[in-house]
């Protein structure tokens, strides 16, 4: 029995069930068939076909990647033939065919540990352990024909065992410094401190020692000088020399030789290797998000920057405030933008210049740290709209900070919210998933943006799980955000009460979008203008004209997002709507938007005049309330939903009715002219119908939840509140 290089389990090879899909593994077989399934393996890029990329893993057998298995579109690939990747065996068919899954991970060290999967050894074991498990296969199998002669040799054997030790513990000593020295990007460390014995003596080989010996002579009358204090961006100056630093572990990796410290100060991040024994876990103590004062020599390994670890103190008290004191300083202004200008003349964003280069400091300070930025938007054009702002923004500094072809894969997700309300549902999506990633992969917990959605107190419950494990959100939404969750996360972009019906969650977001990152400013012009339903403000339509959209192009794609925005709610692909957003053809800016615009205009004016004519008008005290049965007369789960089809039924029977009501078993929808504070109605109604089970479902949709059974009483109820009111 062996034990998981991971978590130290006892196992029959070297890594346990629960941590498989952390390991990289290098194939030795022949068949298809000996391949495990859900297990990633190291291939290399075979050819292209229309339907994906056929990959080689290991001599012998080939599978294909199916482009639907891709996180990117095919030939957005930057692979070329016999190029390393790194993918997950999904299936492995009767006829030997091999299905082959998309891995985020494409590199090495992303990895926890790299293994052999050989059919011929019966279990895996460690890349650099490979030839001396095959070694020990043959010495075992050759011990067959010398036992007759093993009983005459047993004494002599005895007499030579003394003699025969020190050549073991040699052989022994030798293996476990090339364990060290060939792990990825950790080369040739040194012994350090960390056991509780205090004996941290290097275990060498014989010509290690006597290279050892002669620099210790030649260097026997020079005085030892003490490590430079220097900053990690400056470590390209101290190549080879003992250097002192401080900073933040951000990151610990227990490979099968060292223990590697992921150092973050001000200025950079590097990896600090530390060096008890093959496997074991120098200085146990320090945790990540310690601080820590560290010396050692710094080496240059396989192209890439390392310290080789000699001394390591855990930071307390006032030396660990004044370090991170220090650290938060220098990313804060780092992260924080100048002021800009705002898209276009607009007094409700002219208000809010310093949340709008806060809201930006949260999503550029997250992309410097590495910590994934997750934008949550409402399933509408508005938030379509503002939330593929932020991704224009942020995806080229994600790119530029990792360098990685799927890093805006990794650290940036976009995903739409139903009704604009994040509640517990989607919040425990979410945080399975942030827990799972940060066990499984390390990473950091992500940033939250809420984008037109959020801002009310439906969403609180949702807040408070994120806030229980420390998420940090922001959010950025066109209502008068509620005060309990403007106190409840980290930043607020929100227009005064007097102001909401001036501005959109798109416009706000474009401005934050474009603090965030001026280098796509061009790029967003046009995008508050495609927000508005109506009334665009006229400095918007002016900056759409000048980016090349005029009054056609921006109502085309106004209604080609909404149109997506229904079919994408559940399933979000980036790409079709970055290309209907920011598409790249300037003679045809509106090409793909139009054909689209084209079904949605169909299937809505069949919506609404079927609609139009099964109102029930209800006349309360003068008031015209139009009622819309949505059970039988909406086609219910497809386009438009009864949200769009409300507000598009409102605006053309505003002229002649004073509201509109959507009732359904247990939802009802609310749409009046003039301003209507739902939460007030809800209350009113909820007095009047106490067993109603009356609540707000969502601000934004204004919609209300109720008791199936108490739908006629309910009904009565909200109008003559809504009489009252109007």
């Amino acid at each position: 029995m062996s034990s998981c290089i991971i978590c130290g389990k006892s196992v029959e090879g070297r890594i346990c069930d629960l941590h498989e899909e952390d390991a990289l593994f290098e194939f030795r077989g022949s068949r298809a068939d000996q391949l495990s399934v859900d297990r990633y393996y190291r291939g290399s890029v075979d050819g292209f076909a229309e339907f994906g990329v056929f990959v080689d893993i290991g001599d012998s057998v080939t599978g294909l990647l199916h482009r639907s298995e891709l996180d990117q579109r095919l030939d957005s690939l930057d692979w070329d033939s016999g190029d390393t990747v790194y993918v997950q065996v999904k299936n492995v068919r009767d006829n030997g065919n091999v299905d082959l899954g998309w891995s985020i991970r494409q590199s090495e060290r992303e990895f926890r540990g790299v293994l052999v999967d050989d059919p011929e050894i019966g279990h895996s074991v460690l890349l650099e352990n490979e030839d001396d498990e095959e070694d020990e296969k043959a010495a075992s199998e050759s011990t067959a024909d010398e036992s007759t002669s093993q009983s005459d040799d047993e004494s002599s054997a005895d007499d030579d065992s003394g003699a025969s030790q020190p050549d073991s513990e040699s052989s022994t000593s030798a293996g476990a410094v090339s364990r060290a020295s060939d792990d990825d990007r950790v080369e040739g460390t040194a012994s350090v401190g960390g056991n509780d014995s205090g004996s941290n003596t290097a275990v060498m080989t014989e010509s290690d020692e006597e290279a050892d010996a002669e620099s210790e002579a030649s260097q026997s009358d020079e005085t030892t000088d003490e490590p430079v204090a220097a900053a990690i961006g400056d470590l390209d100056d101290h190549v080879g020399a003992d250097v002192r630093l401080e900073g933040e572990v951000v990151g610990i990796r227990q490979t099968s030789g060292p223990t590697v410290f992921e150092l973050q100060d001000e200025t950079g991040t590097v990896d600090c290797a530390a060096f008890v024994e093959a496997g074991v876990r120098a200085y146990p103590e320090v945790e990540e998000d310690d601080y820590i004062r560290l010396s050692g020599d710094v080496r240059e390994r396989r192209g890439e920057l390392q310290v080789e670890t000699e001394d390591l103190d855990v930071l307390e008290a006032e030396e660990r405030e004044e370090v991170e004191q220090r650290l938060a300083d220098a990313l804060d202004d780092e992260a924080r933008p100048d002021t800009a200008d705002p898209l276009a003349e607009d007094t409700a964003v002219a208000a809010l210049s310093d949340e709008l280069v806060e809201a930006a400091t949260q999503i550029r300070k997250a992309v410097l740290t590495d910590r994934p930025v997750i934008v949550r938007h409402a399933n509408t054009a508005d938030g379509y709209l503002a939330g593929s702002a932020l991704e224009r923004a942020a995806l080229p500094l994600v790119t530029e900070q990792h360098r990685r072809a799927d890093a805006k894969y990794h650290y940036f997700d976009r995903r739409p919210i139903e009704g604009g309300v994040y509640d517990m549902d989607d919040a425990t999506k979410d945080t399975t998933t942030m827990l799972d990633n940060r066990e499984r992969h390390e990473e950091k917990l992500p940033l939250f943006v809420f984008v037109a959605a959020g801002g009310t107190r439906e969403s609180l419950d949702g807040f408070d799980l994120l806030n229980v494990y420390g998420a940090p959100s922001v959010v950025i939404d066109d209502i008068d955000v509620d005060g309990a969750v403007v106190d409840t996360v980290d930043a607020v972009v929100s227009p005064s009460a007097d102001a909401v019906s001036e501005t959109t969650s798109t416009a706000l977001a474009a401005n934050v979008a474009a603090h965030v990152n001026e280098d796509v400013r061009d790029d967003l012009q046009h995008l508050p203008a495609v927000s508005f339903w109506e009334d665009i403000p006229e400095p918007y339509v002016d900056a759409a004209s000048e980016a090349g959209y005029d009054e056609t192009a921006v109502s085309e794609l106004r209604e080609a997002v909404a149109l997506e925005a229904h079919y994408q709610s559940y399933e979000d692909k980036r790409e079709l709507i970055t290309d209907l957003v920011f598409g790249d053809d300037e003679e045809d800016v509106g090409g793909l938007a139009g054909h689209i615009a084209e079904q949605f205009r169909e299937k809505v004016d069949e919506e609404v005049s079927t609609a139009r004519a099964n109102l029930d008008h209800r006349t309360v005290d003068g008031v015209d309330i139009a009622v819309l049965d949505t059970d039988a007369f909406t086609h219910q789960y497809e386009f438009p939903p009864e949200s769009l089809l409300l507000d598009e039924l409102h605006r053309d029977v505003r002229d002649e009715s004073d509201a509109v009501l959507g009732i359904s078993t247990d939802t009802m929808y609310v749409r009046a002219n003039g301003d209507l504070d739902l939460h007030e109605l809800v209350n009113e109604v909820s007095e009047r119908v106490p067993e109603g089970g009356v609540a707000t479902r969502s601000v934004r949709e204004g919609t209300i939840r109720y008791l199936a059974g108490e739908r006629p009483a309910v009904l009565d109820a909200t109008l003559d509140v809504l009489a009252d009111e109007l």
